[in-house]
């Protein structure tokens, strides 16, 4: 049967329209789910069910990641496996308690089978929407984890364009003042927990190529953002943080100022 000459044109317009509009949530979705791993977003085992698993489009994504059940103190990590149901490392399958909450495992969550869960995603070809299993993960020293400031980074040049990148992983630019210039970037880790980047020059509001490169002053952790003093009381520190979020603030700083 031919396509009718009259409806077809609109109709094929408007399938690409959909296909254009399934990308673009598509990739939102991504980042929201990256983002939620980061900050360890926890959702209950019904809500994920609901919202993730039974999903027509959000599925797609969901099995293609690995996720932790916690109940009664104890985590299992599992997969969504393509009849929907959920399955262990050892592809066994996993029945979820009513009452467990959902998270998206990092790395970190999965020390002792990572390898594991790369193996077998690798078995079946598993291609991941975000870098999850392979994602780099990194550590404080012990001198950072007792204070307030990462020097390792301080003192480095970088592109003011890869700075303002930063907003892409949830950092935020700080108030302008004199001039419109914005002295810092953060990121909010917590109830009055921040860590704050202080670049020499700043960023000029509206003229942001002002100053295309900039050598990073400060880096410092604080219970909100601004200017750095060193007079004022610090009382946050590294060592605070859960290796998680240590592990994702080290990756975003490793990155900026990476060649």
């Amino acid at each position: 049967m031919r396509d009718d000459a009259e409806l077809a044109p609109a109709a094929r317009k408007h399938f690409s329209q959909l296909k254009k509009e399934v990308r673009t949530a598509a990739a939102d979705q991504v980042r929201r789910f990256e983002a939620a791993m980061v900050t360890q977003r926890v959702w209950t085992a019904a809500e994920f069910q609901d919202l993730f698993v039974r999903h027509p489009l959000l599925w797609h994504l969901v099995r293609r990641l690995v996720w932790l059940g916690e109940s009664a103190g104890k985590a299992t990590a599992f997969r969504v496996a393509e009849d929907r149901t959920y399955a262990d490392v050892e592809d066994e399958t996993l029945l979820l308690p009513g009452d467990a909450t959902v998270r998206l495992a990092h790395p970190l969550h999965l020390a002792g089978s990572l390898d594991a869960w790369s193996e077998l995603f690798a078995d079946y070809e598993i291609l991941q929407p975000f870098p999850q299993l392979g994602r780099p993960v990194h550590a404080l020293t012990g001198e950072e984890a007792a204070g307030h400031r990462l020097t390792r980074f301080e003192g480095a040049k970088v592109p003011t364009g890869k700075l303002l990148g930063l907003q892409r992983r949830g950092w935020e630019r700080g108030t302008p003042e004199d001039n419109g210039v914005e002295r810092w970037l953060s990121r909010r880790l917590g109830p009055d927990c921040y860590v704050v980047v202080a670049p020499d020059e700043g960023i000029a509001v509206g003229m942001v190529d002002t100053f295309p490169e900039q050598v990073l002053e400060t880096v410092w952790l604080d219970t909100r953002p601004g200017d750095y003093w060193p007079s004022r009381e610090h009382p946050l520190r590294f060592g605070d943080l859960d290796p998680v979020t240590a592990s994702e603030v080290l990756a975003d700083l490793t990155e900026l100022t990476s060649a």
